[in-house]
């Protein structure tokens, strides 16, 4: 008989953890208490316009380590449009000064020297550490399963991209800044005000468009529903079963051999192995009980921020607005919103560049902004309710600041809130990528194994601070690598 492997969560790192199951032999079978597939990947329909969640772009469009699990898992195939966007985003500091960040590096670096060419040796410093990063490249195999070869072979690759990470590996943004030494104030007042203000890895940063200037983080023409809709389809096609409004309560342990599951109704169902893919504070403090937690995991939850939670209002708009700038940052910090007083700004995007996003002639814009899960955590029902009639009201009229007139074309307005994403997830705090990538833990990783645990394995963006769709697919192959090693099976991409 076919070994059994339960996975909870029907997430991308779910999906894919189910697909590679699926094609290596096992039966497998996907728990997921939502009944659509995609977890925080995920989009919703209102009146015909369609409302993303989750992707501005996918890094694995057209090569690498991610590129080839998009192809495995069907996310990729001939048909798939991308659009690689020339802007990567614009910014609108509190002044209304504007400052625009291009995907080409070359284009962007000529941008700010015109700008600031009393910052020229800084901007070319800047520039050069940003092309390093394309050096870098993720692995295929997980840990434990790579030849001595390939990491042999990966050095000589990224030798000109480890000083810089020697040198920043553990410096913030703002510390990175700091040491350019920018003179011109757009410029500084631009970067500091976007990235400076948290414990924001400056690794994150330097990295940023490397992968965007190599062509390989381009937006997927449909966005995350279809995505998520590919991979489920290719996993059924692959044999394997999915299991909607299914909520797994704990997860059963004998002997610290996990073999089954127990379901929020009572019902329990057996596995051989049992791959987690789902909130992880979750799965370590409640499914497992907190029985098996090693000092790392102890620590990365005790004292690894999050990413704080978004609020995103989305509006169906009855006219064309066709726009080149995908994303603009409009920097406003102690603006009200809300119940929310912004920490920094908020976000529009315009997926005019996306026809399937609304009906024809029409357009679909999204405001998205910080907002602490504990301003939201403990409202009644009643309170709920105003703060996102508040919410709406709100970003309705900045709407109307940026396009004066077009509150009369609003067909449609739809709010999700901290709440919403967590309901739906069950991601801890509407945490939606996880663990904030910080200069403290941006280098580190949890394992996919927990301590004295036998037949289980964690999978998805809790693993990694900093989150994503790529590390969340990489992870649901890489668990059943680890699961075919164990089998003595040959694996199959």
């Amino acid at each position: 008989m076919k070994k059994k492997i339960v996975i909870i969560g029907g997430g991308v790192a779910g999906l894919s953890a189910g697909i590679y199951a699926a094609r290596n032999g096992f039966d497998t079978e996907i728990l997921e208490m939502h009944t659509v597939a995609g977890g925080l990947c995920t989009a919703w329909t209102r009146m015909g316009y369609h409302f993303d969640y989750c992707l501005h772009w996918l890094v694995g469009t057209s090569k690498g380590a991610f590129h080839n699990i998009w192809k495995e898992t069907g996310v990729i195939d001939e048909s798939t449009v991308v659009i690689d966007h020339e802007i990567h985003s614009e910014t609108i500091l509190p002044d209304g000064r504007k400052f625009v960040i291009y995907s080409n590096i070359d284009r962007w670096e000529k941008y700010l020297l015109e700008l600031a060419p009393e910052d020229a040796k800084s901007i070319n410093r800047m520039c050069s550490d940003m092309r390093k990063s394309a050096h870098l490249e993720p692995f295929n195999d997980p840990p434990g399963l790579r030849s001595a070869g390939t990491y042999i072979s990966s050095l000589f690759k990224i030798m000109p991209v480890v000083r810089v990470i020697q040198k920043f590996g553990r410096k913030t943004c703002s510390e990175y800044f700091d040491r350019l030494n920018f003179k011109n104030t757009l410029l500084r007042d631009a970067l500091y005000l976007s990235y400076g203000e948290k414990d924001f890895s400056a690794m994150v940063f330097i990295f940023m468009l490397g992968w965007f200037n190599q062509k390989n983080a381009g937006y997927i023409i449909g966005g995350s529903y279809p995505l998520a809709q590919r991979m489920l389809n290719t996993y059924i096609e692959e044999g394997g079963r999915m299991s909607f409004g299914k909520k797994v309560e704990s997860i059963i342990v004998q002997n610290n051999t996990v073999n089954g599951v127990v379901l929020s109704d009572g019902a329990k169902i057996e596995a051989d192995y049992v791959i987690a893919a789902c909130d992880g504070y979750s799965t370590i403090f409640k499914m497992l009980g907190g029985k098996y937690v090693s000092s790392k995991v102890r620590k990365a939850y005790d004292k690894w921020p999050l990413f704080t939670a978004l609020v995103q209002v989305s509006f169906g708009v009855n006219r064309k607005m066709n726009g080149s700038i995908p994303i603009i940052n409009v920097m406003s910090p102690g603006k009200q919103l809300g119940i929310t007083k912004l920490s920094s700004g908020y976000g529009i995007m315009n997926y005019s560049f996306d026809p399937s996003m609304a009906p024809e002639g029409k357009t679909t814009l999204v405001i998205r902004f910080e907002s602490p899960w504990e301003l939201w955590e403990s409202l009644d029902k009643q309170q709920y309710k105003d703060a996102k009639e508040k919410t709406l009201a709100d970003a309705l009229a900045l709407l109307e600041e940026h396009y004066p007139g077009i509150s009369a074309d609003v067909e449609v307005i739809d709010v999700a809130t901290p709440k919403t994403t967590a309901r739906y997830t069950g991601v801890r705090k509407g945490a939606y990528q996880g663990f904030l990538p910080t200069s403290q833990n941006m280098m580190k990783s949890l394992d996919m194994t927990l301590p004295r645990l036998k037949k289980f394995y964690m999978a998805g963006q809790w693993l990694f601070p900093g989150g994503g769709l790529p590390p969340s697919a990489q992870t649901g192959k890489w668990a059943v690598q680890y699961i075919c090693k164990e089998e003595g099976i040959l694996f199959k991409n």
